[in-house]
């Protein structure tokens, strides 16, 4: 469970990102955050496992305070939360299978970080994750041989190699074209109902929001201005949310 308890954030040259922040996300939820870009969608994300500190109120995981975190504390609660991003961060002179494989890097003894050398158990694990998302056939093929949404993909695997609670995803789709981005989507939806993982997507193609998400959190100008179920969004809502800059999303 995450819940923000009147969260704040402001950077330090003044900007405030996050007014006021009330939410509660139970376990299992699949939530897409929407707004204009720059309303602060994406800090939203990232203050849930600390890559932004808050700068007021409180932000609870599972009853842990998240701002009160050091050292260690962090690292740990980090495992427990995955991340996936636009750009991917795979490394793409390497295979497949080693990219999943780099997810338990921060738990080996010292000598297998210097020799590369994994458990079995480990390796089992991420052939496990590449078959969830349907490229286990890809695992020794390097990853500048994949396209960009078999590396997507292999970013998933990645992460759900490390047997999260909660997956954050920063614009997974921003970068894929709408077949492939329906492909991704349908990796996300599936993790999220098959292993009760709760997936916090921030996401700029609202199609994609309603169809996939449970439910849907509005930003405008760092407040929320909408939460509700995506099956309540109307045209309507959608101009308070994007400040009446809403026309509807044209597709070829």
């Amino acid at each position: 469970m995450i819940e923000f308890i009147h969260v704040d954030k402001t950077y330090a040259n003044g900007t405030a990102a996050l007014r006021d922040i009330n939410l509660r996300i139970e376990q299992g939820e699949f939530v897409a955050v929407i707004g204009l870009s720059g309303a602060g969608k994406s800090t939203l994300i990232r203050c849930i496992n600390r890559m932004h500190e808050i700068t007021g109120g409180t932000l609870m995981v599972d009853d842990v305070d998240v701002a009160k975190l050091k050292g260690r504390e962090i690292r740990r609660f980090r495992r427990r939360i995955g991340m996936i991003f636009q750009s991917f961060n795979l490394v793409t002179r390497t295979t497949v299978l080693k990219n999943v494989l780099v997810s338990f890097v921060p738990e080996l003894p010292y000598w297998r970080k210097w020799t590369g050398i994994y458990t079995r158990e480990q390796k089992i694990k991420a052939l496990e994750a590449l078959d969830k998302v349907g490229i286990l056939d890809k695992s020794f093929v390097r990853v500048d041989q994949l396209s960009g949404g078999q590396q997507q993909r292999v970013a998933l695997a990645r992460t759900l190699a490390q047997s999260p609670d909660i997956i954050l995803a920063d614009e997974p789709i921003a970068s894929l074209d709408p077949v492939t981005a329906r492909v991704v989507m349908d990796d996300f939806k599936n993790i999220n109902k098959a292993m009760s993982i709760s997936v916090i997507m921030n996401i700029h193609h609202v199609d994609m929001a309603l169809e996939y998400a449970d439910r849907i959190i509005g930003i405008s100008q760092g407040e929320v201005v909408f939460d509700g179920e995506a099956s309540k969004v109307t045209p309507e809502i959608l101009q308070h949310i994007y400040g009446g800059q809403w026309e509807g999303e044209k597709h070829d």
